[in-house]
């Protein structure tokens, strides 16, 4: 692959930079993610800053919950297009899957970090 994975986390609130903030502290600067949040701004704006954010693509979109406003932009804008997937449920295991694996392609980065995000989501309390 030429072109290295961009990443964008878009979320509610403050999630996002959260979230890209804890990815990067874990695994330094280069981690190929941007925060989008979805505060002040209607389902044209979202989407205008989530088109700002994949400047083109190749791009993963990771959201925070499946049928939540974020999510349901974030498949508008990626649908029909080769260059975006977009993976919900987002949190900081598939991040840094992410992080360390942008050189691979879109659809098996998006496979590898949904496979991720799920392996790391358990019940420890027992």
């Amino acid at each position: 692959m030429s072109e290295r994975l961009r990443g964008v986390v878009l979320a509610h609130a403050d999630l996002a930079t959260a979230l890209v903030e804890a990815a990067r502290a874990i695994a330094g600067d280069e981690t190929g993610l941007a925060p989008v949040s979805n505060a002040g701004c209607d389902r044209a704006g979202l989407a205008h800053r989530l088109e700002a954010a994949v400047r083109g693509g190749p791009a993963l979109v990771f959201t925070d919950l499946a049928g939540g406003s974020c999510t349901n932009v974030a498949a508008t804008v990626a649908r029909g297009r080769a260059d975006l997937r977009v993976v919900t449920g987002v949190n900081l295991a598939m991040l840094l899957e992410f992080a360390f694996h942008r050189d691979e392609a879109l659809d098996a980065a998006a496979e590898r970090a949904a496979a991720a995000g799920r392996a790391a989501v358990r019940e420890v309390s027992r």
